[in-house]
C-alpha cells in the first residue's frame, strides 16, 4: 500500500508507502506511515511469506537492471506498477488479463502481501513481482523511462490537515513518477474522497510533466474499460461514495 491503509482506514492503497523528500542527486526518499501488520496470518499464508515471497521479491537494495523487463522469467513487452495494491484484486486481474505485461506490486502491509501471494499461487500467475516496502524508494530505484503505467487506487486520504504531507501525491512524487514513465506513459488515480481528488488534480495541474486526459464528465465519473473494482471500491459504492477515475498522460 502506499497511501492507503486497508487496516486503519480500510482503503486499498498505501498506508503511506512513503512520501518522497529530497535527497542527494535529485532522488527522493520516503518514510512509511502506518502499521505494517494487522491480524495474525494463517499458517499457509505465513508459509507463502517465507517461501514464495522471496522468489518474487524485487530487491531494491541492489542496482536496478538496465532493462527492467529482465525481472520477469517470461518474456514481457512492458512493465507496469501498482502502488499499494491492498488485497490485490485489481493487480491480479490485470496480470491475468495481460500475460505479456510484467506487473510490479508495491505493498508494505503484510496482510495484503499474504493475500496476493495466495492468489498468485492458486492461479499460477507468473508475471507479477513484489516489493514489500516503500513505494518512494522503488520510484528512486527504477530506471528512467522503464514503466508504461503506474496505478494508485484508493490510497489513504490522510484527511487531517496536519497529515496532508503524508499523502502520496505530492509535487516530488509526481516528478519521480514522471522520471520512470516511458514517453506517453500513464499515471492512473482512483479515489472516492472528493478532497483528495481535488488535491490530486491541483498538484497535477502544477506539474509540467502531465496532462489530464478527460474530455467529458464520464471520462472521470466512470471506471475505465475493464477496470476491476477492489474490495474497498465496492464498500465505498455500497456506502454511497462516488469515486473519480483519473488518467494522466506523460507529456512526451
Amino acid at each position: 500500500m502506499t497511501t492507503a491503509d486497508s487496516d486503519h482506514n480500510d482503503h486499498d492503497g498505501p498506508a503511506n508507502a512513503g512520501t518522497p523528500t529530497h535527497a542527494e542527486g535529485g532522488h527522493y526518499t520516503g518514510s512509511f506511515f502506518g502499521r505494517r501488520k494487522g491480524h495474525k496470518l494463517r499458517d499457509h499464508q505465513a508459509d507463502l511469506m517465507a517461501t514464495l515471497l522471496p522468489a518474487l521479491t524485487v530487491d531494491i537494495a541492489h542496482p536496478a537492471p538496465d532493462d527492467i523487463r529482465t525481472l520477469f522469467g517470461t518474456d514481457v513487452e512492458t512493465v507496469r506498477l501498482e502502488i499499494g495494491f491492498g488485497g490485490g484484486e485489481h493487480l491480479v486481474a490485470e496480470a491475468l488479463a495481460h500475460p505479456h505485461i510484467g506487473f510490479i506490486g508495491c505493498e508494505p502491509y503484510i496482510n495484503g502481501m499474504a493475500k496476493i501471494l495466495t492468489q498468485i499461487e492458486a492461479q499460477n500467475i507468473g508475471n507479477i513481482r513484489l516489493v514489500a516496502g516503500d513505494a518512494a524508494e522503488l520510484l528512486t530505484w527504477a530506471p528512467a523511462q522503464s514503466l508504461s503505467r503506474i496505478d494508485l487506487i484508493h490510497p489513504d486520504p490522510w484527511p487531517k490537515k496536519r497529515h496532508w504531507k503524508r499523502r502520496f501525491v505530492q509535487d516530488a512524487t509526481l516528478a519521480a513518477i514522471a522520471r520512470v514513465l516511458k514517453p506517453s506513459g500513464e499515471f492512473r488515480f482512483v479515489h472516492d474522497i472528493p478532497d483528495y481528488v481535488a488535491w490530486t488534480l491541483w498538484h497535477v495541474s502544477r506539474s509540467p510533466d502531465f496532462i489530464w486526459t478527460a474530455e467529458r464528465a464520464d471520462d472521470w465519473r466512470l471506471p475505465w474499460p475493464n477496470y476491476t473494482m477492489t474490495r474497498y471500491g465496492r464498500k465505498a459504492t455500497r456506502e454511497g461514495r462516488i469515486a473519480a477515475y483519473l488518467i494522466f498522460k506523460l507529456i512526451s
